[in-house]
């Protein structure tokens, strides 16, 4: 049995590095910009498409080029902060990402807007594993490390909301542009903090020389997976384009794990992922978010065109989720990480944001959004804050120093195909069960305002049925968790060597 960072009971709690808690203020603020960015140019994008001249089939580029540099580049921007070291990839993935957003606010065509998604997606998968593997290497307290995760989980799970508001603001009051411009604060504050500020732990770099052969695997695995779903979406499951990536992508995949099986320094260390507990958390986290990304979208279509609220009507509807979720992660989460087993708040937060998607599936035209739609989000959001907070912290903890980068990006990884799965799956369901109700219905509909009620009922009815099945996801991500995440109290808690023996690595106790 090994030990790191022994103390007794009593013991006063190590001093670390003395800014890291401004250092996490910092990271916090590059996470925060990041998770905006997911959301925030949705909201814009019918002006931008308009001033640009996209073409209708073209318009889903502004958020596909984005997702498929950042999906398929995360292993390989998590294996260049273990390598270049995380405070380094930090700052030039702020400094990139910034660059990116200008061209973007800058556009003057739609290729011009396309590539600048794109690099924003490049300097994105550098930014976001660096961020959470800095928090990993810098906190390593059992009572800090659960607050410094609960405030970052809080951001992660809260900033997509966060984006509609403030994408609404902008786009209302300003110009679509300023939804790209406003990362350049963002991103200029960050990098000059995290410059001055962030001082991380010597030791930790990865310095093998980088698995080429992976990279190109998993990449091209990754970009294959995630715009297979994006075609699924627009062109349905069935379209031959669609079929022949997901074969491309399973093939690269599983030539990807057998390449890392066999090379010196993989890319990704399969000992990262088959720790039962860090590979049960990517699991769930990944079935989590396919739930939360389709409930954004069906909310945000719901009380746009159904109940015709405005832009930033919609955003502010979304706070109370928000509320939530910072509750469930700074309060909940954080006081009972050091107190139970990870899978104690795990399993019961899925459960409780299960509860709220269920209390969604109630939905009607005439639905009051203070009766239905406001319990459901609080219930979401301090489920999903609950688990989403240890989820976080568990994910890179155990790991050795040199793999903290890349097993922050299958956080990052897991979210991203999840994202993508649960916009193209989801969107899908509630388009069939929207034609089939209209189908049913509309012969006896006699007149035109009668047929525009049977339309919006059949569009409801469809967001009812997808929302069934992200009441169901949510189960199986707290079956998952329950199944697979074993780790007991952060004071001892069991991670794999990777020899398939598991050391109890004991972490520092807090004296209460």
């Amino acid at each position: 049995m090994s030990e790191t960072a022994v103390k007794a009971p009593g013991a006063p709690a190590p001093s670390g590095d003395a800014n890291r808690w401004k250092a996490l203020v910092f990271i916090a603020l590059a996470q925060l910009m990041v998770v905006l960015d997911a959301t925030i140019v949705n909201i814009a994008l019918p002006s931008a498409q308009t001033d640009l001249g996209i073409s209708d089939g073209n318009r889903q580029w502004v958020v596909t080029a984005y997702a498929l540099a950042f999906g398929g580049l995360l292993l390989f921007g998590g294996r260049i902060a273990d390598l270049w070291g995380r405070k380094r990839a930090f700052v030039i993935g702020l400094t990139g990402f910034a660059a990116a957003s200008a061209l973007g606010g800058a556009a003057t065509s739609g290729a011009m807007m396309f590539g600048a998604r794109a690099l924003q997606g490049v300097f994105g998968a550098m930014l976001a594993p660096a961020a959470l593997s800095l928090l990993a290497v810098m906190f390593t307290d059992a009572k800090e490390r659960a607050k410094a995760f609960g405030i970052y989980g809080a951001i992660a799970g809260g900033g997509g909301a966060v984006g509609f508001i403030l994408g609404g603001v902008l786009t209302e009051y300003l110009d679509w542009r300023w939804t790209f411009f406003v990362n350049i604060p963002f991103a200029v504050v960050a990098a000059l903090g995290a410059y001055f500020v962030i001082r991380e732990p010597e030791g930790g770099r990865n310095r093998n020389a980088l698995d080429i052969p992976g990279v190109l695997l998993s990449t091209l695995g990754l970009v294959s997976l995630v715009y297979g779903f994006t075609r699924a979406e627009s062109d349905g499951w069935g379209d031959a384009t669609t079929v022949g990536l997901f074969v491309a992508s399973a093939v690269l995949l599983i030539a990807f794990v057998v390449t890392e099986m066999r090379v010196k320094a993989p890319l990704l260390p399969l000992r990262v992922v088959l720790d039962r507990n860090r590979g049960g958390i990517y699991l769930s986290l990944g079935i989590a978010i396919i739930a939360m990304f389709g409930t954004f979208l069906f909310l945000t279509y719901y009380l746009q065109v159904i109940k015709g609220f405005s832009p930033i009507k919609t955003g502010f509807a979304f706070l109370p989720m928000i509320a939530g979720m910072m509750i469930g992660s700074t309060q909940i989460g954080t006081r009972l990480m050091t107190r139970v087993p990870a899978r104690a708040l795990m399993g019961p937060g899925f459960l409780v944001a299960a509860a709220g998607m269920l209390v969604m599936t109630q939905i009607e035209i005439g639905s009051s959004y203070a009766s239905t739609i406001l319990p459901a989000m609080v219930l979401l959001g301090l489920g999903m804050g609950t688990a989403f907070m240890p989820a976080m912290s568990l994910a890179t903890y155990g790991v050795e120093p040199r793999d903290a980068g890349v097993a922050s990006a299958m956080v990052n990884t897991s979210q991203q195909v999840g994202g993508a799965i649960g916009t193209a799956l989801l969107n899908t369901i509630a388009a069939s069960a929207t034609t089939s109700y209209i189908k049913d219905h509309i012969a006896t509909a006699t007149s035109k305002s009668r047929q525009q009620l049977v339309q919006m009922e059949g569009a409801v009815h469809g967001y009812a049925s997808a929302i069934w099945v992200a009441v169901g996801m949510l189960v199986l991500a707290a079956v998952v968790v329950v199944a697979l995440v074993n780790a007991g109290k952060p004071e001892a808690t069991a991670v794999s060597s990777g020899d398939g023996v598991e050391d109890e690595v004991a972490v520092p106790v807090v004296a209460h």
